[in-house]
């Protein structure tokens, strides 16, 4: 039963980073994509001061995930970091790569460097999360047993490549919606029908490769498959599809402010039914959720240390993307420093 909350607990950390995390890789993206020094400047200027005050934070679900891992599931942890470490390699220094390049491209006053470090920003924002896509994929295809070596097939697979592709289409649909609101925020209308276009051109390429996607789970992860087009998986599939039609319906509208909300909603419930088609295992057909836990007793301090996360953190975590989403976390201008 502890283990069962725990990896229930699990699943709502890696949907908060998916959610949290996938905002800022999709202004990654949407960075790469934006053009050239003159006609990506107003872009890039948004997703500096969209993304400076938060971007660090949604790290915090990463360790949470990595230790609810090892210490709740160590069998998992060895299995996943022994077959996958070459994406998860690959992703973690996408992410160095990244936050490096964010950080620096905006002090340095050479335009050459500048562009360096731009690139490499919008680069990593793209491989990083198509990386972990492909471990998801990996894990749900099966290919990741208890025992397996590291290889290729267990991460550069059908099913691991569509869940990488998914998870980038997913991360831009984010950026773009979260960015469209923001320019209204910086009262910038070019930059509001800039993202919403981008937006709808996101929800249109998640949906088109989750369709894919699911079609080709069925000879290649055939356990997951049949659990999202049944039961709880399939209804939790169809309100995540309701949700992206409300989310492209609520971009265009007066009250667009609520499209994050839907947007994070697509993403969540999305997570959700892979967790329900993939019950009770860990690696499907392999490792359940009993077989890959740990001894009770760190599981039962799982238990606590996630109750004092959400009673200390969790509220912390809803003022400070509250108080960004009302730009009230704005960077000082060297206007206000004189001042």
């Amino acid at each position: 039963m502890t283990a069962d909350v725990v990896s229930w607990i699990l699943l709502l950390a890696i949907a908060a980073y998916a959610c949290g995390g996938g905002v800022d890789y999709g202004a990654g993206f949407w960075d790469l994509l934006a053009g050239g020094a003159e006609r990506g400047k107003r872009p890039r200027w948004l997703v500096d001061h969209a993304m400076a005050p938060v971007w660090e934070v949604n790290n915090v679900w990463l360790i949470f995930v990595l230790i609810l891992m090892w210490t709740g599931f160590p069998v998992f942890f060895q299995t996943v970091f022994t077959a996958l470490w070459l994406p998860l390699a690959l992703a973690a220094v996408g992410m160095v790569l990244r936050g490096a390049g964010f950080a620096l491209r905006k002090p340095t006053r050479r335009l050459a460097a500048r562009r360096v470090y731009g690139a490499v920003f919008a680069i990593a924002s793209l491989l990083t999360p198509f990386f972990l896509g492909t471990v998801i994929g990996g894990v749900a295809s099966g290919r990741v047993a208890p025992g397996t070596t590291a290889s290729a097939d267990a991460w550069a697979n059908t099913t691991s490549i569509m869940a990488g592709l998914i998870a980038v289409a997913a991360t831009a649909f984010l950026g773009a919606v979260f960015l469209s609101v923001d320019a209204r925020r910086f009262d910038a209308p070019d930059l509001v029908r800039y993202f919403r276009i981008r937006a709808w051109a996101g929800s249109a390429a998640l949906l088109v490769l989750g369709v894919i996607g699911l079609t080709v789970t069925d000879p290649h992860a055939s356990y997951v498959h049949h659990g999202l087009t049944h039961g709880a998986g399939l209804g939790l599939l169809l309100a995540s599809l309701a949700a992206l039609a409300v989310t492209a319906w609520l971009v265009a509208g007066p009250a667009a402010g609520w499209a994050r909300y839907s947007a994070v909603a697509v993403v969540a419930l999305g997570i959700a039914a892979w967790g329900f088609a993939q019950h009770p295992y860990l690696v499907p057909t392999s490792l359940t959720v009993q077989q890959g836990a740990g001894a009770s007793a760190p599981l039962q301090w799982m238990l606590i240390v996630a109750a004092v996360a959400l009673v200390l953190i969790g509220p912390a975590l809803v003022v400070l993307y509250r108080l960004d989403t009302h730009g009230a976390l704005e960077p000082l201008t060297d206007e206000d420093v004189d001042r």
